[in-house]
């Protein structure tokens, strides 16, 4: 068997690790062949140590010992259009994945997509970059990766609806006063998941889910009112898939980022893996399910009707959102003042051009702003 070429960007963080991890053990099928990182250059060095790439970039380089690197953000784009790299997975944090997910696909890579935020902010464009280029998406989220799992051989008009399953984060039962006092530490201890600290806060907003909404809607065409959310606390059910004859079909596995990796490396085929844990009904039960609190979690409504508006509004809900958990991270604003910067820029700015990518940067550095100057930060 042919190995395959594989760039990681983002190599560093927690979807890009696990990358590794799986990569290392399908060394017979995979090899990588670029790494890059936003600015953790000792890790990186590790990672170059153990793996070997032919190319490796550093976006944020203040690391002189890095010689030999690539430096910028120039760097992503070109280890996402490598002749030696046959995927390109794309683990880089918010809409500055982009760039190299649109060349990837305009030179007919398969993308192995974890950055949601590419489909979120420009959706169509990405849509044309796959039909000019032959090039692929596959999802790495474990909740569309079940979704692809489930309708892979099936005609797409037997769909009936997808409903796409959230852990509730770790604010799940919490009151609003209790909520409106969440520190970032409370933020950051999700109950299942092991994760990026940016999407640990987007999950305990439930922005995340929204995101993930639109993202299910640009990946499989479905319209916004066949795509649901329910929480299920246990991670255990990753989606359900409702086809038209009434048939429900659910993907299931303990709740590690390990087999949607490897699945988007793969598919349509699967191959062995002992490092995926096993599954086991007793442990893993009971399983529940519960409707989303949407009146405490108004990031999750704000993005879907982002999703609905269209145009520029994903984009400035995607900004919007970036930029205030940022400075909810760096202590500047509270908790509940990440949905309340969305909100005021989605009514502000949702509705500026989207013709082009120039138009959805725009909106993107304009939402930026705006949120820096709702808090003068």
């Amino acid at each position: 068997m042919k190995q395959q070429g594989v760039s990681v960007l983002g190599s560093t963080g927690s979807i890009g690790t696990t990358a590794l991890r799986v990569i290392a053990r399908q060394h017979d099928r995979f090899r990588v062949v670029a790494l890059t990182a936003h600015s953790n250059a000792a890790l990186l060095r590790e990672q170059v140590r153990d793996h070997r790439p032919s190319y490796v970039g550093l976006v944020n380089c203040v690391d002189e010992q890095a010689d030999g690197w690539n430096r910028g953000a120039e760097c992503l784009v070109e280890a996402a259009t490598r002749d030696d790299a046959d995927i390109v997975l794309n683990a880089i944090v918010g809409a500055a994945g982009l760039d190299a997910t649109l060349a990837a696909l305009r030179a007919g890579k398969r993308v192995a997509l974890a950055n949601k935020e590419t489909l979120v902010v420009a959706g169509e464009l990405v849509a044309k970059a796959a039909a000019e280029g032959r090039g692929e998406i596959v999802p790495v989220d474990s909740e569309h990766s079940a979704i692809l799992q489930c309708i892979t051989g099936h005609d797409r008009a037997e769909v009936k609806r997808v409903i796409l399953t959230a852990s509730g984060g770790p604010f799940r039962g919490w009151s609003e006063d209790r909520l409106a006092a969440a520190t970032v530490d409370d933020a950051l201890h999700h109950p299942t998941w092991t994760m990026g600290r940016k999407i640990t806060i987007d999950s305990a907003t439930l922005a995340n889910k929204a995101l993930e909404v639109i993202e299910a809607h640009f990946l499989f065409g479905l319209p916004y009112d066949s795509i649901e959310v329910v929480v299920h606390p246990q991670s255990v059910v990753h989606s359900f898939v409702e086809f038209v004859d009434g048939s429900v079909v659910a993907q299931m596995s303990v709740p590690s980022m390990e087999l949607p990796v490897l699945y988007a490396l793969t598919h349509p085929e699967r191959a062995s893996d002992d490092g995926v844990p096993a599954f086991d009904p007793v442990a893993l039960s009971p399983m529940t399910f519960e409707p989303v609190a949407q009146e405490r979690f108004p990031a999750f409504r704000l993005g879907i009707d982002a999703g609905r508006r269209g145009g520029a509004a994903p984009a400035v809900f995607n900004a919007a959102n970036e930029e205030a958990v940022s400075l909810f991270l760096a202590g500047s604003i509270e908790f509940a003042d990440i949905p309340a910067a969305i909100e005021s820029a989605l009514k502000k700015l949702g509705g500026l051009p989207s013709e082009s990518r120039e138009d959805l940067l725009d909106a993107d550095s304009k939402t930026r702003r705006h949120v820096r100057e709702l808090f003068e930060c």
